[in-house]
């Protein structure tokens, strides 16, 4: 009896021996990581940098932006393009907000003037490019779709008309502030 407990405890121990013969394992692994995603502005067509908060780049409107009269119209000359480390598109709404008085009077249009930068975008040479935007009141909410940036360091030159209302009061200010709203698409090529 004991020598047949033995031969089975033998036979047992290299079943188990033999089991761990064919065991095996695959491994795979993944690398994650995130894109950039990065809008920078311009206020002269070539040096670009970010301004993620406000009040963000000061826009050079025309002479007397501060002295606006009824019916008046003012230019500024902007740019934006996506960061040359940037590895997606972007889809660019435009939102304003104002502060002080002057806001509930203004209305401002954007388009986008080409290859390039400020060459129209003033009272003797007015914006001839497509329009982004038109008679936009500064004070409303509502952001308005502007463009697509579709590669790096490629901007798109911009001019903001900003047009005081025809019943616009004596001695009102304030500032507007103008934000590009990017949002991330199609991976770059």
């Amino acid at each position: 009896m004991l020598a047949i407990l033995a031969g089975g405890l033998v036979l047992g121990v290299g079943a188990a021996v033999t089991l761990a013969v064919w065991n095996d394992s695959e491994f795979a692994t993944g690398t994650f990581g995130s894109g950039q995603f990065e809008l920078e502005g311009s206020l002269d067509g070539t040096a670009f940098s970010s301004s993620e908060t406000a009040p963000g780049k000061p826009l050079a409107f025309a002479v007397d932006a501060d002295l606006l009269s009824p019916g008046a119209v003012v230019y500024a000359p902007f740019a934006v393009q996506l960061s040359s480390d940037s590895t997606y598109e972007a889809s660019v709404d435009l939102a304003s907000t104002t502060s002080g008085t002057i806001g509930a009077e203004l209305t401002y249009s954007l388009y986008d003037v080409g290859a390039t930068f400020g060459a129209t975008c003033s009272a003797g040479t007015p914006p001839s490019g497509t329009a982004l935007v038109t008679d936009q009141p500064v004070a409303s909410p509502t952001p308005a779709a502007v463009f697509e940036l579709t590669a790096v360091t490629a901007p798109v030159n911009l001019c903001f008309v900003v047009t005081a209302s025809s019943a616009l009061p004596a001695a009102q200010t304030g500032t507007v502030t103008w934000e590009f709203l990017g949002e991330s698409t199609d991976p770059l090529p």
